[in-house]
């Protein structure tokens, strides 16, 4: 069985994974550079291995890690804290989470919901129908990541394009890498200019505040923070507005706007950004649903499936907006969690309440959206949008 599987274009869950989980919770499955994976597609399964870092390691030199890339890797790139285990995880993560608290997430949420509404006014002063995926949901969460990191926004479009050619499965790995280069080069300038002459903004804390980080290190860490944070939050923007008037739950959501909170996290379980999973290298004996797991082998931990297992949600192919969803592993589990999931969540409840209030009559503008599959975080190449 090959992995990733194909989807349809529409949203939904691939067939193969109910199948699975009911009779082969973990399957060995052929990758697209030939190597062999276990999948996994039991929701306790994969937080167990997501929790597990002693046995389950994100090191790609480690034997057995599977590559879902286009490029095979097997170093980890200073700085690189997805891939990389404790204790040096440890240290770059402890860099990062004084910038990510919920007092400073407080602070900027202000920010975000006046971003969002610039945006929303540009939108809707142009004509109907418009593209929401390149009018709004892209534009968003751009604006709010270079807030953060203190890049100019005059330099968006340069960003979008480089992070997505760097999460793009159908481009060759020499795209890959031009795109790669690019991006590290303009970063590691930002950086020299911030170790420099201060500015208050999150790459110059960091420098300012933990001298040892080398500037190599300081851009492995922007570039993860860039790409993280706006692709994922921009193809949840536009997806959850389809999902809402597919499941016809749009009009229950303007009908009461207090069930934001509760919609995101059921959008973010119900949608699973994060559609291939997450990967680790297995470097001690485990077992899983009872399967024995064995140093060297490698496993493919799909949270697409995990969020739809019936054990955990009931009917997890209802989108349900008063659902308690929060136990979702979207934003992965364990010490490898999203460490931007506060600002995440910000962003998207900012976009969705705003539509929801001062569009209730968005409506969606094409019968057939035409859906990027072609990426670890899936998303929609455009959504016309009407009102």
């Amino acid at each position: 069985m090959d992995y990733p599987f194909e989807r349809p274009q529409r949203l939904g869950v691939p067939e193969e994974f109910a199948g699975l989980r009911e009779r082969c919770p973990v399957r060995p499955v052929s990758l697209r550079h030939g190597q062999e994976a276990l999948l996994l597609t039991r929701y306790h399964d994969v937080r167990a291995v997501l929790r597990d870092h002693d046995r389950f390691s994100s090191d790609p030199a480690r034997p057995g890690y599977p590559q879902l890339r286009p490029v095979v890797d097997r170093t980890a790139a200073p700085g690189s804290f997805l891939v990389t285990d404790p204790p040096l995880h440890t240290r770059y993560r402890r860099m990062l989470t004084g910038e990510f608290t919920v007092r400073r997430m407080a602070e900027l949420r202000p920010e975000v919901e006046r971003i969002t509404a610039g945006r929303l006014d540009l939108l809707l002063a142009g004509p109907s129908p418009a593209d929401l995926v390149a009018g709004f949901a892209l534009p968003v969460p751009s604006d709010v990541i270079c807030l953060v990191l203190g890049v100019p926004l005059d330099d968006q479009e340069f960003f979008a394009t480089r992070s997505r050619a760097h999460l793009d499965r159908s481009l060759s790995a020499a795209e890959v890498g031009a795109a790669l280069t690019e991006l590290h080069d303009y970063l590691a300038e930002l950086v020299r200019a911030r170790r420099s002459t201060f500015r208050d903004d999150l790459v110059g804390r960091l420098l300012r505040d933990f001298p040892d980080l080398t500037d190599e290190e300081a851009v492995g860490m922007t570039v993860l923070l860039l790409v993280g944070g706006h692709e994922t939050t921009a193809n949840t923007i536009s997806l959850s507005v389809l999902a809402l008037h597919e499941s016809g739950r749009w009009a229950e959501l303007v009908a009461d706007p207090s069930l934001v909170d509760s919609a995101v996290e059921e959008l973010l379980r119900y949608l699973s950004p994060v559609h291939h999973g997450v990967v680790r290298a297995v470097t001690g004996e485990a077992a899983l649903s009872g399967c024995p797991v064995k140093a060297g082998d490698g496993v493919v931990a799909s949270l697409f499936a995990a969020n739809h297992d019936p054990d955990v949600f009931p009917e997890p192919h209802r989108l349900d907006l008063a659902r308690e969803s929060r136990h979702h592993l979207a934003f992965g589990n364990g010490v490898h969690q999203c460490v931007g999931q506060l600002l995440a969540r910000i962003e998207l409840r900012a976009a969705l309440r705003a539509l929801v209030t001062t569009v209730p009559d968005l409506r969606i503008a094409v019968d057939r959206p035409e859906f990027r599959f072609d990426s670890p975080i899936y998303g929609l190449r455009a959504l016309p949008v009407s009102w």
